[in-house]
């Protein structure tokens, strides 16, 4: 029996998407405080309020999609790890085998130092 790999090309590109979008939305943040900080030196109320206002909306959008890709990432590695269970349970002596080829190379690749 073969192993196929969990996921796929599609996951890892909506992973990646996703990351980026919160690398934006970080970038668009962190310039948004930035304008706050400057806005206060001027001491314009009008200017302050409104700068505060896009601040509140972009803190609170990136949480929400920190919280979304949070709970993305536990409902995928919950995915990965019962899949992983079922392997285990379904091929006992095959995963024995894995584990102890794991175990030799890595305790050949520190032996080596």
């Amino acid at each position: 029996m073969t192993m196929q790999p969990i996921g796929g090309n599609g996951p890892e590109r909506e992973r990646e998407a996703s990351t980026e979008q919160l690398k934006e939305d970080l970038r668009n943040l962190s310039h948004t405080v930035e304008e706050l900080i400057h806005a206060t030196a001027d001491d314009s109320r009008s200017n302050i309020s409104e700068l505060r206002e896009r601040a509140q909306q972009r803190l609170h959008a990136t949480r929400e999609r920190l919280e979304a890709r949070g709970e993305a990432l536990y409902s995928s590695a919950k995915g990965q790890v019962d899949a992983t269970d079922r392997y285990v349970h379904e091929n006992p002596w095959t995963s024995i085998g894995i584990g102890a080829a794991a175990g030799v190379v890595l305790g050949l690749l520190l032996g080596r130092r």
